[in-house]
């Protein structure tokens, strides 16, 4: 799936290569990673009945993806940051705020809010992203671990996840598309975790 995106590096640098300081600057486009994907929850979120707040921390990404191009894995070692494709917002922000939005319609008995240090009968999720890319053989790749703490800061959980969405199309567009979806999947999983420590 990804060929197209890949002939589409090797001609951009190609292209830089032969046109030199006198190519026209063109501005990049910009992406913002989609609202959930996941099927219609009917059971909306109430926050004046729930009974556990669950902040959700800003995830810590890995180095190379707290950029503003969208990374490409050209093979098994070789990543790309686009320069004409870019996040149109902060990753982690984009990020921070898509699990939040996700985990809401999920479990209708969190209170789920932006966690800043200010909510001291919280639990807290805490995510690190070790992989948010497209990959060669045409998917999106979303992995890494999550934990879950207790207003004291104890852990309660943790657990590592790993996503990967085939991308319907080529092109950058289908691949921000293919990571939302790949988002869905962790939140999933996030929430499927939650709602069985619930259960007595």
């Amino acid at each position: 799936m990804l060929k197209g995106l890949r002939h589409g590096v090797a001609l951009l640098l190609l292209g830089g290569l032969l046109s030199g300081c006198a190519s026209t600057v063109t501005p990049p486009a910009r992406y913002m990673l989609p609202d959930s994907q996941l099927a219609d929850n009917p059971l909306a979120p109430n926050a004046a009945s729930a009974r556990t707040t669950l902040g959700v921390r800003a995830p810590r990404l890995a180095n190379y993806l707290d950029v503003e191009g969208i990374v490409m894995q050209l093979d098994d070692i070789a990543l790309f940051e686009a320069r004409e494709h870019q996040w149109a917002e902060s990753l982690g922000r984009q990020l921070e705020r898509g699990l939040r939005a996700r985990l809401s319609r999920a479990l209708p008995d969190y209170r789920v809010v932006r966690d800043e240090g200010n909510t001291s009968e919280a639990q807290v999720l805490r995510v690190e992203i070790d992989q948010f890319q497209g990959r060669y053989d045409g998917r999106a790749v979303a992995s890494g671990q999550w934990q879950l703490l207790d207003a004291q800061g104890r852990l309660l959980d943790m657990q590592g996840f790993h996503a990967e969405t085939e991308l319907e199309d080529d092109g950058y567009p289908a691949l921000v598309r293919a990571l939302g979806k790949s988002v869905d999947s962790v939140a999933d999983e996030i929430a499927a975790r939650l709602r069985r420590q619930r259960t007595p």
